[in-house]
């Protein structure tokens, strides 16, 4: 416990007294510092007891007297220990008016007891507090070490850190889901501060922050896990009151155990990758058996059902990728390095994706190749989930975005999702990977033309091929296939747009037509021969109504949001 200006009065040796402040003597010294300065305050950091003779201050003139002891007691020192017979036979009855004014304790030292020997108790005590600090931070690390080697490893540790802490633990995985906590309580207060994870896990690892108390009561501190430029993890703990020496030790022991299992993980998520990598290579090659049995244990289950194929993209802000993709079936060394290069954007959905699987069991095939991940997924699963709540929320947030900043903005963003474009493929199995590859690969094209942050392959096989002539090159195409008619309408010689939308609409029936434009037949034959005669083009040819249909439909066809 930390030295108080009690147990020096009560320390036998030093044959102190209290003359003032008899009842704020339970307040802890930081140190003892004698000085005769008329102000003292600016060598002083608050928490010392300050040991003077009043060589240079008049004691005894009341008004010089309250200013000096109200002027130290603001800068935070926590007593006074006065000289008696050095300079002054007795205490001045000023000071200790003074010093009852302030509520600052007054200390008598007698002349037998040099400052040096306060001095001297007061850095003993210290020192021993230290130590007893060091030793519980000691014990503690090693109590934390044998938790960690434990057959239930993080768990447990947390359980011996919120009991050393008198508090509680809670530890987050890289995509910031609580995935343990102690005691089992905690797990509800460690929800709460899914932000504030959030932020930590943006900043470069290692980072800490105080936050917020939880339920009024708290102080909450997160610590980032890991060595790398991203987090792979965060531990929090609340406690009734700020961190002490020991409590201090604990948390950074907590933090380099955590740490090393973090990373030990990784180490193998890595090679488990790199197998990932060959399994994926075999099934794209239509070798399916040898992926099978390369799979083995970890990832052969995940090839009995059903999976999806997805394949994202970080996206630059005029649509296309942010950095040139590598073939997904790169192995070795080409791998790892292209890995090592993917983007922020792409390592979030990763961990979001990764970790859901690990919650529940499920087998998850992750391969990132410079501006791309692929990732095998079990068709309704954890994963397949997180990586739409991923790409919802994502969209959600450019949205909101875009709606406070205007459309203009949107349009220099580029896509949604914040960089990111992904596509899905339909369920399928082993044998027929490469065609799931390929129906990812159409989604994501879409994606990326759309703005949109997900799309799946059933959407874009069952919906219009409208949405489709939204491309700007379909655009230009249809403008100068329209431009001549467009131009003879603007000299007010006749609606020939029109005319044709509205008989190519009724699929060349001239009365219905004529009907819908309310003019007579003959007019409308007379406006499609012009038609002809302008665009040097006949419409017998069911090729150019085709392409003039289309045009129409492009030009006239709203742009994506």
């Amino acid at each position: 416990m930390p030295h108080t200006l009690a147990s020096l009065v009560n320390h036998t040796a030093l044959k102190l007294t209290v003359l003032a402040g008899g009842d704020r003597l339970d307040v802890p010294v930081r140190w003892a510092h004698a000085s005769e300065l008329i102000d003292p305050v600016p060598y002083m950091e608050g928490g010392e007891l300050l040991l003077i003779t009043a060589l240079k201050l008049d004691a005894e003139d009341a008004e010089a007297t309250r200013r000096y002891v109200r002027r130290v007691a603001e800068a935070g020192v926590v007593g006074l220990g006065f000289a008696v017979g050095v300079n002054y036979e007795e205490v001045p009855e000023a000071l200790v008016e003074a010093a009852r004014q302030a509520d600052l304790p007054l200390l008598g030292v007698p002349r037998r007891t040099p400052f040096i020997a306060i001095s001297k108790a007061v850095s003993a005590a210290v020192a021993a507090d230290q130590y007893r600090a060091v030793t519980a931070g000691f014990e503690a690390q090693r109590e934390l070490t044998r938790a960690a080697l434990s057959a239930e490893g993080p768990a447990e540790l947390l359980s011996r850190l919120a009991a050393h802490l008198d508090g509680w633990a809670a530890l987050y995985d890289a995509s910031g889901a609580v995935v343990a906590a102690a005691p089992d309580w905690a797990a509800r207060r460690a929800a709460r501060l899914a932000d504030d994870v959030g932020r930590l896990r943006e900043r470069p690892a290692p980072a800490s922050s105080v936050v917020s108390a939880v339920d009024g009561d708290d102080r909450v501190e997160l610590q980032s896990l890991g060595t790398g430029r991203r987090a792979r993890g965060v531990l929090a703990v609340g406690t009734g009151a700020p961190l002490g020496t020991a409590e201090r030790y604990a948390v950074h022991s907590a933090v380099a155990l955590l740490t090393l299992t973090t990373e030990r993980s990784r180490a193998l998520q890595d090679a488990e990758q790199r197998l990932g990598a060959a399994v994926l290579k075999m099934l794209l090659a239509g070798e399916p058996d040898h992926a099978r049995a390369v799979a083995g244990r970890l990832y052969g289950g995940l090839l009995d059902a059903p999976f999806r194929m997805v394949v994202a993209e970080s996206v630059a802000a005029d649509g296309d990728p942010a950095t040139p993709p590598t073939p997904p079936t790169s192995t070795g060394a080409a791998a790892s390095a292209a890995s090592s290069g993917t983007p922020a954007v792409l390592d979030a959905l990763a961990d979001a994706m990764e970790s859901a699987a690990a919650r529940t069991g499920e087998a998850v095939l992750t391969v990132p190749a410079g501006g791309r991940l692929v990732v095998l997924v079990a068709d309704g699963g954890a994963a397949a989930a997180a990586c739409a709540e991923y790409a919802a929320a994502a969209e959600a947030r450019l949205g909101a975005r875009s709606r406070q900043r205007g459309r203009s903005e949107r349009a220099e963003a580029g896509h949604g999702g914040e960089g990111l474009a992904v596509g899905l493929s339909a369920p399928t199995g082993p044998t027929a990977a490469a065609t799931a590859h390929r129906q990812a690969e159409q989604a994501l094209s879409v994606a990326r033309r759309r703005g949109r942050t997900l799309v799946e392959h059933e959407d874009v096989a069952a919906g219009s091929v409208l949405p489709l002539l939204a491309d700007d090159a379909v655009r230009a195409f249809a403008d100068g296939l329209l431009r001549a008619l467009r131009e003879h309408d603007a000299t007010g010689r006749g609606d020939l747009v029109a005319s044709l939308r509205a008989w190519l609409s009724r699929h060349g029936q001239w009365d219905a037509a004529a009907a819908d434009l309310g003019v007579h037949r003959h007019t409308l034959r007379y406006r499609m021969r012009r038609v002809e005669e302008i665009l040097g083009r006949s419409l017998d040819d069911a090729d150019v109504r085709m392409e003039l249909w289309l045009a129409l439909k492009a030009t006239s066809a709203p742009t994506e949001e």
